[in-house]
C-alpha cells in the first residue's frame, strides 16, 4: 500500500507545484524591448494576462493584454464604464488581417450584434499596438484620462477566425461567457 502511495503523492506535489507557477505566470514574464509593468493579473478565463502601470496624476493607464491565440484569431480586452459584461464595453482589438500584418485598433461594443470595427471609445486611446509571438497575441494601448476613477468592469474575450478583417463571433458558451471581472488599477 505505502509504494503505491508514493507515486500518487509525487504525482500530486508535481501537479501542485505545476497549477502554482502557472498561477505566478503574469508576474514571471518578461516583454521584449525592456517593457516593464508595475502590476498584471493572471485572468482566470481563457489563459490571458492584464499587465498595467497606473499614472495617477494624468488618471491614465498604460496596458498589454497578452493572450494565447492563433495566427488566424483574434483577441480584445475592454473597460464597460457603465456595467457589467460585453455590452456597452469600449473594446480594444488584435489580429492578423488579409494581408498578414498585425492589426490592433479600439472598436466600441453597443449590443451583442456588434460588427467590431473600428470606431471611437468614451475614452481616449493612445499608443495602441499589438504582436504576435510563439502563439501569443498581445494588445498594447495608453488609456485615458479615465473619468469613473480607478476601479473598473472589464471583459476579454477570443475568437477562432477573422473574416474580411473584421472578427468574426467568438463562442457564447463556456470561458467565453465567463470572462468578466471587476479591476482596481490602484490596487489590483
Amino acid at each position: 500500500m505505502a509504494m503505491t502511495s508514493t507515486p500518487a503523492l509525487f504525482i500530486s506535489i508535481l501537479l501542485s507545484l505545476v497549477l502554482i507557477s502557472s498561477a505566478q505566470s503574469c508576474s514571471k514574464y518578461t516583454f521584449p524591448g525592456n517593457q516593464a509593468f508595475n502590476s498584471c493579473i493572471d485572468l482566470p478565463f481563457l489563459q490571458a494576462n492584464l499587465h498595467w502601470n497606473y499614472i495617477p496624476s494624468t488618471r491614465t493607464v498604460h496596458i498589454a493584454y497578452r493572450a494565447n491565440q492563433t495566427s488566424t484569431g483574434w483577441i480584445a480586452w475592454a473597460i464597460n464604464p457603465n456595467g457589467a459584461g460585453m455590452v456597452g464595453s469600449q473594446a480594444l482589438v488584435a489580429f492578423h488581417n488579409s494581408n498578414g500584418s498585425l492589426t490592433a485598433y479600439p472598436t466600441p461594443i453597443p449590443s451583442y450584434t456588434t460588427s467590431m470595427r473600428p470606431g471611437a471609445l468614451s475614452f481616449h486611446v493612445s499608443n495602441i499596438s499589438a504582436t504576435y509571438a510563439d502563439n501569443q497575441m498581445t494588445i498594447f494601448a495608453v488609456l485615458g484620462p479615465l473619468q469613473n476613477g480607478t476601479a473598473v468592469n472589464h471583459v476579454w474575450q477570443a475568437g477562432n477566425s477573422v473574416i474580411n478583417d473584421i472578427p468574426s463571433s467568438h463562442a457564447t458558451t463556456g470561458p467565453n461567457i465567463q470572462s468578466m471581472g471587476t479591476l482596481n488599477f490602484l490596487s489590483g
